[in-house]
C-alpha cells in the first residue's frame, strides 16, 4: 500500500473521551493536507455540508469531483451550477483516473457513508489520503483565521448566518459556513478575506472512522452556545452523552478566547461556566444577563428593544427576526460583533439589511389571502418556539401548522409526548406521514403520526393525520380562508408542499363561508 502524501496519523478517535470506557476506535485519517493539493474527490457529496464544502473548494480553484446515491435537487443542481461533476452510486471504479480525470490528491468522506461502502473500502485499500468533512474544513479554511463557532441544539443556523452577515456589513469580510441558504449571499458559504471565519458547529458525528462531533474539529477561538437539549437520539444515548460532547467543545476554547452563552438556558450556562477556560459572557432576556434586551416590542416587521451591556444602555436596536428565540439568537450575534469592535451603528445597519435564511420563517407566497410560510422546525422545542413567533408576528391570522417528521430523531417516538404539547399555539394541525428513509427503525421505536394527531386533538387543538402531500394540498385549498396562514414545518423539501400549495391556491376560488 502506498504511503499517503504528507503521511497519516493513527490515533484514538476523538469520540473516545465522550463515552464510557471501552474499545477505542483507531482511525487512519490524514491530519495534514497533501502538497500540492489540486484534485479533491468527495464521497457522499450531496449532503448539505459536503455539497457546500465542494463549492468552497471549487471556488478556491481546485478540481472537485464527487459521488453519491439518489442524486436530486436542490444540491444536484447547485453542484452542476458550480461545474462539479457527480458520479451516481458508490463504486471502487469511481476512484480511477478514467472516471475522475486524474488521481485525487485527497478524498473527503461524508458521515452518510459506512465502513462497508465500496468506495470507502477502495480508498482505504489504495492508500489515498482521506479526511472527514469537518477536518477538511479546518485544514482548508480555518487555519490562520479567527474561528468563530456557533454551537447549540437550536438556533445555530440563524445565529451563524446573522453573525456572518453583520461582520460583512461592518467591513470585516468574514468567511462563513452555515447549514442553510443565506439570502444575503445566495448560498451556504462565503469565503471572505478577513480574519474572522464563522462556522455552524454541528454536534452530529464526523465520519464512520471518527464518531466525535463535527464541532470538535473547528478549533474555536470565539464561540456562541445557544442551548443544550437532548437531540440526535440516533447518535447520543442520553442527556449525559450530549453534555459530554458540549463540554469537550467548550474545553477547546483558549484562555484568550471568548464564549457567549444564552443565560436564559440554565443547562447551557452551567456547562459553559464549568468547562470553558475563557471569559464567559451571558446574553438573554433575564435580569442577570450581561448582554440583555429590555423594553421588547414585537410587531409584524420584527422586534424593537433597548440593548444593555453590564447594565449600561447602548441604544435601541431593531431586528427583522421574529420571536423570542430569534431575539436570543440576535443577542448572541451582537455579543460577537461588539467583541470584534463593531459599533452599534454598524450593527443596526447590518440588521436592517439582513434578508434571512431559506426555510427559517420564509414567506413562500400569498394567494387568495392565504399566506404560506416554510420553516425547518423539527425538534419539539423548535416547533413550539416557531409557532409562538408566528403567533406574535401575525396575531390576527388563523394558523395551520403542517408537520412532517424528517430527521432521524424526529422519526423516533422519543419525543412523541413533547410533540403533543408543541402545537398549542396553532389553530389547526395536520400531521403528515414521516419522511421515508431506507433504514431499520423497529416499529416499537417509530413515531406514531396518527396517535400524535389524536393526542394533539385531545389537548383542544383540532388535529388530523393526512399522510400524503397531494391530499394535504387538497384539504388546505378546500378549507383555508382568506386571512389564514399555513406554516409547513419539515427538515426536507416536504414534497414541494409550499410552492405547490401557493400554485393550487392561485388556481382556485375561495370556498364559500356558510353563515
Amino acid at each position: 500500500m502506498m504511503k499517503p502524501p504528507g503521511g497519516t496519523a493513527l490515533r484514538p478517535c476523538d469520540a473516545a473521551a465522550l463515552g464510557p470506557p471501552g474499545k477505542v476506535a483507531i482511525m487512519a485519517e490524514t491530519t495534514v493536507l497533501p502538497a500540492p493539493l489540486s484534485r479533491v474527490h468527495l464521497v457522499g457529496i450531496c449532503g448539505t455540508g459536503m455539497g457546500t464544502l465542494a463549492g468552497m473548494l471549487a471556488a478556491r480553484g481546485l478540481h472537485v469531483t464527487g459521488s453519491d446515491e439518489n442524486v436530486y435537487p436542490p444540491m444536484s443542481t447547485q453542484l452542476q451550477r458550480w461545474g462539479i461533476p457527480i458520479l451516481e452510486g458508490f463504486a471502487a471504479e469511481n476512484l480511477t483516473p478514467e472516471r475522475l480525470g486524474g488521481v485525487p490528491d485527497l478524498v473527503i468522506i461524508g458521515n452518510v457513508c459506512r465502513r462497508t461502502n465500496p468506495e470507502c473500502v477502495a480508498v482505504e485499500q489504495s492508500g489515498l489520503p482521506y479526511m472527514s468533512m469537518p477536518r477538511a474544513v479546518a485544514r482548508c479554511f480555518l487555519d490562520g483565521r479567527t474561528s468563530i463557532v456557533v454551537a447549540g441544539t437550536h438556533g445555530k443556523t440563524t445565529t451563524t448566518a446573522l453573525t456572518g452577515h453583520l461582520l460583512a456589513a461592518a467591513g470585516l469580510d468574514p468567511g462563513v459556513l452555515v447549514g442553510g441558504v443565506v439570502l444575503d449571499f445566495g448560498g451556504s458559504y462565503r469565503l471572505g478575506q478577513g480574519a474572522p471565519f464563522v462556522v455552524e458547529g454541528d454536534e452530529y458525528d464526523s465520519a464512520y472512522f471518527d464518531k466525535g462531533p463535527k464541532f470538535l474539529h473547528y478549533q474555536p477561538q470565539i464561540a456562541v452556545l445557544t442551548a443544550v437539549e437532548f437531540d440526535h437520539a440516533d447518535i447520543f444515548a442520553d442527556d449525559q452523552a450530549i453534555d459530554r460532547a458540549f463540554a469537550a467543545f467548550l474545553a477547546l476554547l483558549p484562555p484568550t478566547g471568548a464564549l457567549f452563552v444564552c443565560g436564559d438556558e440554565p443547562r447551557a450556562e452551567g456547562l459553559a461556566k464549568a468547562h470553558a477556560r475563557c471569559p464567559v459572557v451571558t446574553y438573554g432576556l433575564g435580569p442577570t444577563a450581561a448582554l440583555r434586551a429590555v423594553d421588547v416590542r414585537f410587531d409584524e416587521t420584527g422586534v424593537r428593544f433597548r440593548l444593555l451591556r453590564q447594565g449600561e444602555e447602548l441604544g435601541e436596536v431593531r431586528s427583522p427576526l421574529a420571536g423570542e428565540h430569534n431575539l436570543r439568537n440576535t443577542l448572541g450575534s451582537l455579543g460577537v460583533l461588539l467583541h470584534q469592535g463593531a459599533s452599534l451603528a454598524q450593527i443596526q445597519a447590518g440588521l436592517s439589511s439582513f434578508r434571512g435564511i431559506r426555510k427559517r420563517q420564509e414567506v413562500i407566497g400569498e394567494q387568495r389571502g392565504v399566506l404560506v410560510i416554510d420553516d425547518f422546525a423539527h425538534h419539539p422545542t423548535a416547533v413550539r418556539e416557531t409557532l409562538r413567533a408566528i403567533r406574535r408576528r401575525y396575531p390576527d391570522r388563523r394558523i395551520w401548522a403542517v408537520f412532517e417528521a424528517k430527521s432521524n430523531t424526529s422519526r423516533l417516538n422519543v419525543f412523541q409526548g413533547e410533540y403533543t404539547r408543541a402545537f398549542d399555539e396553532a389553530d389547526q394541525v395536520i400531521i403528515a406521514r414521516p419522511y421515508i428513509k431506507k433504514d431499520s427503525i423497529p416499529p416499537e421505536r417509530r413515531l406514531d403520526p396518527g396517535e400524535l394527531a389524536a393526542q394533539i386533538a385531545a389537548r383542544g387543538v383540532p388535529a388530523r393525520l393526512i399522510p400524503d402531500v397531494p391530499d394535504i394540498i387538497r384539504t388546505l385549498v378546500a378549507e383555508a380562508q382568506p386571512g389564514d396562514l399555513v406554516l409547513g414545518m419539515s427538515g426536507s423539501s416536504f414534497g414541494g408542499l409550499h410552492p405547490r400549495l401557493v400554485q393550487a391556491l392561485g388556481e382556485t376560488s375561495p370556498p364559500e363561508v356558510v353563515p
